[in-house]
């Protein structure tokens, strides 16, 4: 009986038990369905959210894109950096005398032509001119490329930020190409801490003198204040207006670190009445028909431009005269000393005349008039004709004599009284 009694305990016991056990894990699948609903309607929420906005599914995609490119381009550099040794080459070799950066951007084609140009000269000076590519974007082509030659060094510029032009109508490309050129001048300049820089494009081919041309132009550089740059090209420097490639009267050009230090924060175009020193023959060759420029100017300017084919042995000869004190008097003695010309017909009368001329304008419209008459550059550049000194725009006629196209305040500012 007292058996029997004890059983019943702990039958009503374990009973009450189980159903406490049962109401309370009632009570958390209770609290999992509720959770759980809570997290369904949370989710429908985002996704409801998701869709009333695809554009931030667009802004995460183009985030993961920029990010793997931005691990590709940084594996693709150091890849390149331990394969070539860059940091020892520097370190080891004289102190260079400028890096020669290529700009490049999606022409692979293009680009191999302008290395083997610049190889073909390179290997006597390749410690004083350390070469690099700098691609803007993601071409693969052109970095297989540049990567592919041992005596360069790549670097790549990957740009997504929107481009706000300053005036309707004008050409994305050109603000996406001085983006680029800021970035790699910064590299070169602050990053990689080189004193001076020779800038090339793509599309060009460079003459057997160019690293002697430059070379001899970085002591004009240094000595020299009120030169901003060195250039290698002449826009008028088409065959039939051009001689002597040892006369010096844009594309492929060489700047020191102080003047990037002063154009770099702007990026705005900043003479401060400093010069430019370019060739009358041309040390780079323009091939590029096809790029950001659709071809502008190609058949008729660049294509028959010549490229020096002459060894020039630039240690040599004194350059002192192209210092500014002594450039202003030499330069004024040579337009003094030619026959002004008058009136109409100039070409005509240029033909009859034996040795130097000038020529007056008045203004722009006159300046092209009479550019047109012989066909050479017509357009001005910041209120100038392009390679004009003081006003002055010369170039070559009939071989040998020299036509002198002289602004209305050009004399004034050369000094010159009653000619």
């Amino acid at each position: 009986r007292y058996l029997l009694i004890l059983v019943a305990i702990a039958f009503i016991y374990t009973q009450v038990k189980l159903f406490s056990t049962q109401s309370e894990y009632a009570d958390r699948v209770a609290d999992a369905v509720e959770a759980e609903n809570q997290c369904r309607s949370q989710l429908r929420l985002l996704i409801d959210q998701i869709g009333t906005h695809p554009e931030n599914i667009v802004g995460l995609e183009e985030k993961v894109k920029r990010q793997e490119q931005e691990c590709e381009r940084l594996r693709a550099v150091v890849q390149d950096l331990e394969k070539k040794g860059v940091r020892s080459l520097i370190q080891d070799a004289q102190v260079p005398v400028a890096a020669v950066v290529i700009m490049a951007c999606n022409r692979a084609d293009y680009l191999e032509r302008t290395i083997n140009s610049i190889l073909k000269y390179h290997s006597s000076v390749a410690m004083k001119f350390p070469i690099f590519v700098s691609q803007d974007g993601s071409n693969a082509d052109v970095r297989t490329k540049a990567m592919g030659y041992d005596q360069l060094t790549y670097m790549q510029h990957l740009d997504y930020e929107p481009v706000v032009t300053e005036r309707p109508g004008e050409l994305i490309a050109y603000y996406k190409i001085a983006r680029h050129y800021k970035w790699a001048l910064d590299q070169l300049f602050y990053k990689h801490n080189f004193d001076r820089v020779i800038i090339l494009e793509d599309d060009m081919e460079i003459a057997p003198d160019f690293f002697d041309y430059f070379e001899a132009g970085a002591d004009l550089l240094d000595k020299d204040k009120s030169i901003m740059a060195i250039s290698s090209w002449n826009d008028n420097g088409q065959k039939q207006f051009v001689r002597d490639p040892y006369f010096f009267p844009g594309l492929g050009w060489m700047l020191t670190k102080p003047t990037w230090d002063e154009l770099s924060p702007k990026l705005k175009q900043n003479h401060k009445g400093r010069q430019f020193i370019r060739p009358e023959v041309c040390r780079t060759y323009n091939f590029g028909e096809h790029g950001s420029s659709l071809g502008q100017f190609f058949q008729q300017y660049l294509k028959p431009i010549k490229l020096n084919d002459v060894q020039v042995d630039w240690k040599s000869i004194d350059l002192s005269y192209l210092m500014e004190d002594k450039f202003v008097k030499h330069f004024s003695d040579l337009l003094k000393n030619a026959k002004p010309l008058f009136g109409n017909d100039l070409v005509s009368k240029t033909n009859n005349v034996n040795g130097d001329v000038r020529i007056h304008y008045t203004d722009q419209s006159h300046f092209e008039n009479i550019a047109r008459q012989f066909g050479i550059f017509e357009e001005w550049k910041d209120g100038v004709p392009r390679t004009a000194y003081k006003g002055v725009v010369v170039f070559r006629h009939q071989t040998s004599k020299r036509v002198f196209l002289v602004g209305p305040n050009s004399l004034q500012q050369l000094g010159i009284q009653n000619p």
